[in-house]
C-alpha cells in the first residue's frame, strides 16, 4: 500500500456492496452527491486501505474497487459473540425494548472504560447473546461512486475532526444535521450521512 496522504479534506458520493462467494453484490450503504461522506485523510477516519485507494484521485475522478475482509474489517470471529445476563441490560427488572431488541446495535464499555457496539443476536429468559464482530466482517466490500470534492483541509476541519474523534465538542464534522452522528446502521462508528465516517 502506498503511503498516505493526510490532512485532505475528502466528499465523495458513492454505493457499497458487499459480495459473497458466488460473486452476488448487496448494497448495504449510499452517500449521496447532495449529502457525500466527508472525511480528512491521515486521521483515522476511515480504513486505511479505503483512504489509499481515494486519495491519490482527483474531483469529479469515478472509482470502483473492492477491500477483502483484511483490508476492511477482518474475519468473521465465532468467539467474539458473547453471552451477557439479561439484568445487564434491565432497568427495574425489566428491559428496554425500545432499545434492547433482537437486532438492535447498542453501545457497550468494558472494564477498561473502552467504548463499542454490540449487535443483540438473541434474548433469552437469562441471558442475551451479543456479536461483538463488526457487521461487515468476513465481508468483500465494493465502493463505486466519485469523488465530489478533493483539496487541503483547512485548520478548522482538522482540529473540528480531531474534536469529533476524541468526542469533545460534539460531532465536530462540518454538517448542519448531526444528531444520529453515533447511530448509524453498521456503522456504526458514526453517523448516517453526517460526514463524519460511516462504516469504513
Amino acid at each position: 500500500m502506498s503511503e498516505l496522504k493526510t490532512n485532505l479534506y475528502v466528499a465523495v458520493a458513492y454505493r457499497l456492496y458487499t459480495k459473497d462467494e458466488n460473486g452476488k453484490r448487496e448494497m448495504v450503504e449510499e452517500a449521496t452527491k447532495e449529502q457525500p461522506f466527508q472525511f480528512v485523510s491521515g486521521l483515522g477516519m476511515t480504513l486505511d486501505d479505503f483512504e489509499a485507494q481515494i486519495t491519490p484521485l482527483q474531483k469529479d475522478a469515478e472509482f470502483d474497487f473492492e477491500l477483502t475482509p483484511a483490508q476492511a474489517y477482518g474475519e468473521y470471529e465465532q468467539e467474539r459473540v458473547i453471552s451477557v445476563p439479561r439484568s445487564t441490560f434491565e432497568i427495574d427488572g425489566r428491559l428496554d425494548k425500545q432499545y434492547i431488541y433482537e437486532g438492535a446495535v447498542v453501545p457497550l464499555q468494558n472494564a477498561d472504560g473502552a467504548r463499542f457496539n454490540g449487535l443483540i443476536a438473541k434474548i433469552g429468559d437469562t441471558e442475551v447473546t451479543v456479536d461483538l464482530n463488526h457487521p461487515l466482517a468476513g465481508k468483500t466490500l465494493i465502493f463505486v461512486g466519485e469523488v465530489v470534492d478533493i483539496r487541503e483541509a483547512t485548520k478548522d476541519e482538522i482540529t473540528g475532526t480531531l474534536k469529533m474523534l476524541t468526542g469533545e465538542g460534539g460531532c465536530g464534522c462540518g454538517c448542519e444535521d448531526c444528531e444520529g452522528c453515533d447511530d448509524h446502521h453498521h456503522h456504526h462508528e458514526h453517523g448516517d450521512h453526517c460526514g463524519c465516517g460511516h462504516c469504513h
